[in-house]
This record gives C-alpha cells, sequence and structure tokens, in this order.
C-alpha cells in the first residue's frame, strides 16, 4: 500500500520512493548497467537464502523433432560440476527475479546451448512434473546438496545449432528408448535420470 510504513529489515525498508520509475522489466533481468538490478541478490545473500528457503527453477529436456512432430532425440549435457568433475545433467537454472517462465526456459538454453540453439517454447506453461529437490539425502529421489529447489520441468524442442556455453562442455543426442538412451540415463545423479524417464514417458517414448 503507497501509505504503509516498512518494518526495519523489510526489503523495501532502505529504499526512497521512486527508486523503481525509471526501471524497466528487462532491467530487473538483464541489469541496467548500473550493477545489480532491484531486486537481485548478491552471492553472499543468494547463498544465505538458499539455506532458509526453496528457490524456483525451470528444467528443461531438450528434445528434435521430425518434420511430423515426433520426437527423434533427447539431448543430455556433459558439464563441470562445481566438484571439478564430468556429469550429464539437464539445462537447468533459477527463475530470476521479475522474470517470467518462458523467459527463465529461454534464457537458460541460452546459457547451456547458445543463442543460436532456436527453442520452440512450449503453448502451454503447465510441466509435465515438478521435481523437489531438498539438500538432505534420502528425503526424495531428487538431491541438490545447496539448497531445497522447486523445479517446473519441461520438454522443448531445439531447432537451432548447439554450441555449448559457459560450464556445459557437450550436448549429446540419441535416439528415446535406445540401448544409449537407457546407459545415458543410468549416469544422471540426484534424480535428473527420473525427470528423463517421465519426460520420456510424457511424449509417449
Amino acid at each position: 500500500m503507497n501509505d504503509e510504513v516498512p518494518d526495519e529489515g523489510d526489503f523495501d525498508a532502505g529504499r526512497r520512493r521512486g527508486e523503481f520509475d525509471d526501471i524497466t522489466p528487462e532491467d530487473f533481468v538483464r541489469g541496467s548497467g548500473h550493477g545489480n538490478p532491484p531486486g537481485w541478490l548478491g552471492a553472499a545473500d543468494i547463498n544465505r537464502a538458499r539455506h532458509q528457503m526453496p528457490i524456483a527453477y525451470v528444467e528443461v529436456v531438450p528434445v528434435r523433432v521430425d518434420e511430423l512432430g515426433r520426437v527423434s532425440q533427447v539431448g543430455s549435457l556433459l558439464r563441470v560440476s562445481d566438484d571439478g568433475s564430468i556429469e550429464r545433467t539437464l539445462i537447468t537454472g533459477r527463475v530470476l527475479f521479475h522474470e517470467t517462465l518462458r523467459e527463465a526456459i529461454a534464457r537458460n538454453v541460452a546459457k547451456d546451448l547458445g543463442e543460436l540453439a532456436l527453442p520452440v517454447l512450449p503453448q502451454s506453461l503447465q510441466p509435465f512434473a515438478v521435481a523437489e529437490f531438498f539438500p538432505t539425502p534420502g528425503v526424495s529421489e531428487y538431491y541438490d546438496p545447496r539448497q531445497h529447489a522447486i523445479a517446473l520441468c519441461y520438454v522443448v524442442a531445439i531447432a537451432g545449432d548447439c554450441k555449448p556455453q559457459d560450464e556445459t562442455l557437450d550436448v549429446e543426442w540419441v535416439a528415446p528408448g535406445s540401448e544409449v538412451m537407457e546407459r545415458f540415463i543410468g549416469q544422471m545423479v540426484n534424480g535428473h535420470g527420473d525427470i528423463v524417464r517421465r519426460a520420456l514417458s510424457w511424449i509417449g517414448s
């Protein structure tokens, strides 16, 4: 409310009126050239938040489709993990402050596969699964030692060329139902393989 006086420690407690007047939605996600946009947390703050509250994520199973729209290949990523080892995983990332789910999907695909990946975003934002990752082993099949994360899972067709970026070393494509697919699923840890199995079931493969 306009007349509300924020309590000490509230998000708006130290902010002047009208601070967001010249900020655009793009500034919230990309930054305005003057450091982090309003609402973003620094590294120390986001690490503290990860230990105190659930964090929203999108998780993407990339696929290639044929001319009839049938899934012909399923992709998985080879990535450098936090401890320096190589892991097989999926496209995943946080939903940023003031970012829509569609924008989060597109941004995270580009982050891992490059700007020319050309993802075909789903018509509906209804995920095929919701995976709840816990920092405690054994609570569920989904495990993330850093945080409690709630991931909305989507199958996204990739129409362009993939040029792995950032910590992604390579993307490998295999036909659904093949023996190689089973081997790749077996190499995924912390529940990501289960997400692929659920995706295959959802697309009827």
